[in-house]
């Protein structure tokens, strides 16, 4: 298996955070109950992350581009189990007016400083 980038290691550290905290589920939409094998949840994490070696390159792409839009709309275990609806808000606050708080003190920057990602 090769290096995972930052966003497969968060994505597959994600799933095991699930995993530890009893919300991890198999099968599809959860109907196959809840994972009790480690050695399952890792297969399951690195499924998600798109660093399984069972699967082609394009699959891999899939399934991590799948997983972050999963993470982006909050519907991972893990954010419904804690109330979330994101995860993290890229070093600023979550509170910001772009994250939709209310509190925030100033506005944070839509679009303007965006990193591109390293290949």
């Amino acid at each position: 298996m090769a290096k995972e980038s930052p966003s497969q290691r968060k994505t597959a550290g994600r799933v095991m955070h699930e995993y530890a905290h009893g919300e991890l589920k198999s099968g599809k939409v959860g109907k196959g109950g809840k994972v009790k094998s480690r050695r399952q949840a890792i297969a399951i994490a690195l499924h998600e992350a798109g660093a399984s070696k069972y699967d082609s390159k394009s699959k891999n792409k899939q399934n991590l581009a799948k997983s972050k839009r999963k993470e982006a709309t909050g519907k991972t275990a893990q954010q419904e189990a804690e109330g979330k609806r994101r995860v993290g808000a890229r070093g600023r606050r979550e509170s910001s007016r772009a994250m939709g708080g209310r509190n925030a003190k100033t506005n944070a920057r839509r679009g303007g400083a965006r990193r591109k990602s390293v290949r």
